[in-house]
């Protein structure tokens, strides 16, 4: 388990790297690193089931992260039958470089919305729901209480399995935790994003220890319910960087891992700094593997809510 003194541990080494960290320059970024082969995204092959589930989604002003965060994924899991449920509305309180979802002041929140995404779940007959959101700095617990009414709507349907995808709820994760787990999911993910080193340009506004603290206090309150992290590499992170962050999330309990490439979503968010091959991409599932993690999803494409069913199994 993860006790304080590995807390103090970790924030000692976090307030030693914020000192010697280098916020990246913008002479850094000249350079646009042409795109490889292997991330050369399929055309869909079913437009038709794609736009049907666009226009369910439109319809009943609900929002996914698949089209909001700008996915490769997104044909893939549409004609799948999937999606990934943006809550709490499309703008972010946040200004994550990185991040292709709208930043600015958020909108009320849409108390219909449980019961929308309900009836979508019906209609598309889903078996397995992921539920995310934006940052919601402006309310007061972050909107943990809008996650807990969710799940507790979904469960109406039987035989279903519900992941959340949370944000850091921004120094209340007490508050968070306590209504979120009236009514637990199936499996409770936090992204870790990055390595602490690199946290104040690729993640401003956030806290590499409160995150992997966020991910400690639900694994002591739910021991028997998985959790699961997220880093996008190729934003200048280095090999013994990443296996640091690894070993970190094993220690706080989490079980699941993914990891894949980071893609500029525009000219106006950070520029990748490296395409990671394949094979580091094999290697480091190999090295988390080893560490204890019992599923690692590693890949160029790879994303956190990517069939995230199948790592759920």
């Amino acid at each position: 388990m993860f006790q304080k003194k590995k807390i103090n541990i970790l924030h000692q080494k976090e307030k030693n790297t914020h000192h010697i960290s280098t916020i990246l320059s913008s002479n850094e970024f000249k350079s646009i690193l042409k795109k490889p082969n292997w991330l050369k995204v399929r055309l869909p092959s079913n437009l038709y089931k794609i736009n049907k589930i666009k226009n369910i989604l439109k319809n009943n002003k609900l929002h996914s992260v698949c089209e909001e965060a700008h996915c490769p994924n997104l044909s893939e899991c549409f004609n799948n039958g999937t999606a990934t449920f943006m809550i709490l509305g499309s703008i972010c309180t946040r200004k994550c470089p990185f991040c292709a979802v709208k930043k600015g002041r958020a909108l009320m929140v849409d108390t219909d919305e449980p019961r929308k995404i309900f009836d979508v779940i019906l209609k598309l007959n889903l078996k397995y729901v992921v539920l995310t959101s934006v940052s919601r700095d402006d309310l007061k617990d972050g909107g943990a209480e809008h996650f807990s009414k969710c799940i507790y709507t979904i469960r109406k349907k039987k035989n279903i399995k519900i992941e959340i995808l949370v944000p850091d709820f921004r120094g209340r994760e007490k508050i968070a935790l306590n209504k979120i787990n009236k009514y637990p999911p199936d499996v409770f993910n936090h992204n870790i994003e990055n390595v602490p080193r690199l946290y104040s340009s690729v993640r401003p506004g956030a806290n590499y220890i409160k995150s992997l603290n966020l991910l400690y206090e639900f694994k002591k309150i739910c021991p028997n319910i998985p959790t699961k992290s997220g880093l996008m590499l190729g934003l200048g992170e280095k090999k013994n960087e990443v296996i640091s962050v690894l070993k970190d999330l094993k220690s706080v309990g989490v079980s699941i891992i993914t990891m894949g490439q980071y893609m500029q979503p525009s000219k106006n968010h950070l520029l990748v700094k490296k395409y990671v091959q394949p094979k580091e991409f094999i290697i480091f599932r190999n090295i988390a593997l080893s560490l204890g993690f019992s599923k690692v999803f590693s890949g160029p494409f790879v994303r956190s809510s990517y069939h995230a069913d199948k790592q759920y199994l």
